[in-house]
């Protein structure tokens, strides 16, 4: 059974990587499988959290949509955040080549529908320069959320070497990391959750032996 966290605790952000942070909006910290994305709020909920879209424009988002709109532009983010994982499953530990391109045509397709645009705005931070060209978004329907998540997987799979994708090594986690450590040594989503369940188990078999 799927536990959905659209009104409940924070999201999970460990991987550093937000492509693979959505990939965790799914997940089994514990025991029980956590769906953070399970509906329209949950998915505007992580997307908050996330960082990915301005207050504002989730603000809007609630006001305009139509009763159930965001829950299908939910179960959108949902099929696209398995078929991500079914790639990144297949080609973790190895870096893409370009025959690997064919494989990434739904991600090329979801971000051909991107109204972005560049406009100049003012510096503030004491530079050379009055002016700064900054990206940004036309939020033309609850379906442009998606935009900034299939952003986040480009930068993904352009930016990291997916041979350092790793899966935590706890038991029955099921969360997924960019190992950015000097020695690529990580093993846990977290020393807080899994790697000091490890070190108990590990602590109590020491003990049953040394009996």
């Amino acid at each position: 059974m799927v536990q959905r966290m659209s009104q409940a605790s924070p999201a999970m952000f460990i991987a550093d990587s937000p492509a693979l942070d959505f990939l965790n909006s799914l997940a089994t910290p514990v025991a029980t499988e956590v769906d953070w994305i399970g509906d329209g709020e949950g998915l505007l909920r992580w997307l908050e959290q996330a960082k990915l879209v301005p207050a504002e424009i989730l603000t809007a988002m609630r006001k305009q949509a139509q009763p159930g709109e965001l829950d299908r532009v939910a179960a959108q983010a949902r099929k696209l955040r398995e078929w991500f994982r079914g790639f990144v499953r297949k080609h973790k530990g190895k870096p893409l080549r370009p025959a690997d391109l064919k494989d990434l045509e739904p991600l090329n397709q979801l971000l051909a529908h991107d109204e972005g645009f560049g406009q100049l705005v003012a510096q503030r931070n004491g530079s050379a320069s009055a002016v700064a060209f900054q990206r940004a978004r036309r939020w033309a329907s609850p379906e442009s959320l998606l935009l900034p998540i299939a952003e986040a997987l480009a930068n993904l799979l352009a930016e990291e070497d997916l041979t350092h994708v790793k899966a935590c090594e706890g038991r029955a986690c099921t969360l997924i990391f960019a190992d950015r450590t000097r020695s690529r040594s990580r093993r846990w989503c977290s020393m807080e959750i899994c790697g000091n369940r490890a070190k108990q188990l590990n602590h109590r078999h020491r003990l049953k032996e040394s009996r």
